[in-house]
């Protein structure tokens, strides 16, 4: 005998889990705030940006579309040099920096448009004072260093990036994350409640025993309430003695 399962039991699940759904749901959301606001490290996001392109002088004033095109492609070259130890290990002597080379790089990501001469420098740190000078130091650096690298004078720093006073930071994102583990507390309390009830082999309705014993069910006997049974008794005697 092949068993379905309706909506309405389905229903009827969710309805009798409901306490323990509810629960996990505001458990996850309590522990993700907690996490969020007094656990994980704030981390902060400082740019600046350069520009690749060649000096022009008095006699060649207008833009070369060959020459922008060129610029353009030496950027991919540009950013690998810019993470490079040269300009790292510059950057970490002038900062005085008390971190490894490596997770200097790590705090670092360089970024262009497509098919700009643009190249933005970021820098993430729990500091949102040391990010912002590590982006303005690096890029002074590689404009002295690309020079000296490459031989070319095209690279030209943008205004430096300005502090600011009530920077937010960008990670972590309580609300978001609180959303985001209200949503992972609700699927896991609804499996779960499925698995119990899977789990639960009892026998509670007369469909239970048909399913289990594949037999019909002829009759079934109520509960019996005791209090409304000796209020029947009482009724009837009085009845009873009226008639005598």
């Amino acid at each position: 005998m092949e068993e379905t399962i309706s909506l309405k039991e389905l229903f009827q699940t969710l309805r009798k889990r409901m306490f323990l759904i509810f629960s996990i749901t505001l458990i996850a959301m309590i522990l993700s705030g907690l996490v969020s606001y007094f656990v994980l490290t704030p981390e902060y996001k400082s740019s600046t940006q350069i520009l690749v392109n060649q000096s022009k002088t008095d006699e060649s004033t207008f833009y070369n579309t060959n020459e922008v095109q060129t610029n353009i492609q030496l950027i991919s070259t540009y950013s690998v040099i810019l993470k490079s130890a040269a300009i790292l290990n510059a950057v970490k002597n002038d900062l005085n920096l008390n971190m490894s080379v490596s997770a200097l790089n790590n705090k670092l990501t360089v970024e262009s448009a497509q098919n700009s001469q643009i190249m933005t420098v970021s820098v993430t740190d729990s500091d949102p004072k040391l990010a912002l000078e590590i982006a303005n130091k690096t890029a002074e650096v590689f404009e002295e260093e690309i020079k000296k690298i490459m031989s070319v004078d095209n690279v030209t720093i943008l205004p430096l990036a300005d502090d600011q006073e009530n920077q937010s930071p960008i990670s972590p994102n309580p609300p978001l994350n609180i959303v985001i583990a209200a949503v992972i507390g609700l699927v896991i309390g609804v499996g779960l409640a499925f698995l119990l009830d899977y789990l639960d082999n009892t026998i509670k309705t007369e469909q239970d025993i048909e399913k289990l014993l594949e037999l019909p069910v002829l009759g079934a006997i109520t509960t019996i309430d005791e209090n409304f049974d000796a209020k029947q008794k009482g009724v009837n005697n009085g009845r009873t003695r009226g008639v005598s």
